[in-house]
């Protein structure tokens, strides 16, 4: 085997997260008196943390104060509402059941808040996914390695056996800060043009595509 070690990204990778995300920010927006956004920018916000899709939805020059506020408010809204029209991508929950039966141990590292990465892990993913890290306090975020490290110490994992599948340019960025292998997935946030520019190693369609590059 090639690899036993599979870590995901999680929004646009494993979960497509877009809706409930559009209408968290949006409660946000609407509640502050700003201009809702449209699901295209949105799409187009998320993938470098809450801060980052809070701060893009904002007005441009909102202070840092409004800012904070604003992201405060979106952690509650969003953790009361991620798994209204959250679901799994077609061929996800039976790529992660044959990775557990091939025995290749899997995790997820997201830039989703830690504590929202764990309840969805948990809620779509129970016993399918090994180890799962949102953005934290104790390491920076993606494109940053450190949370993909973490999960390789938890796996037991080593860079030349482990794999980094995502949807984004920071998740091949990251791949490729930590070391290790990456392979982009079309189906998600970003196109095959960002992947491509990024260096993805590999590039899939199709979630049961993966299993061909492990062996």
């Amino acid at each position: 085997m090639k690899y036993d070690t599979v870590l995901f990204d999680l929004d646009g990778t494993l979960l497509y997260t877009l809706d409930d995300l559009e209408d968290s920010v949006n409660a946000v927006l609407l509640k502050r008196g700003y201009r809702q956004r449209t699901k295209e920018e949105i799409k187009q916000f998320v993938g470098d943390g809450a801060k980052m899709l809070i701060t893009r939805s904002l007005p441009p020059g909102a202070s840092e104060t409004e800012i904070l506020q604003c992201l405060a408010m979106f952690r509650e809204i969003y953790q009361a509402n991620l798994q209204n029209k959250t679901r799994p991508y077609e061929g996800i929950p039976a790529l992660l059941k044959k990775l557990k039966e091939m025995g290749i141990k899997t995790g997820v590292v997201s830039n989703k808040p830690d504590e929202a990465t764990k309840v969805v892990c948990r809620i779509y993913f129970q016993g399918d996914i090994d180890v799962a890290i949102g953005d934290n306090i104790d390491r920076k975020k993606k494109p940053e390695p450190d949370n993909l490290y973490e999960a390789m110490n938890q796996l037991g994992a080593v860079k030349e056996k482990t794999l980094y599948v995502g949807d984004s340019d920071t998740d091949i960025i990251t791949a490729r800060n930590a070391g290790v292998d990456s392979v982009g997935v079309t189906w998600g946030y970003r196109s095959r043009e960002t992947l491509e520019k990024a260096g993805a190693g590999n590039i899939i369609d199709k979630p049961e595509q993966l299993i061909a590059l492990l062996i």
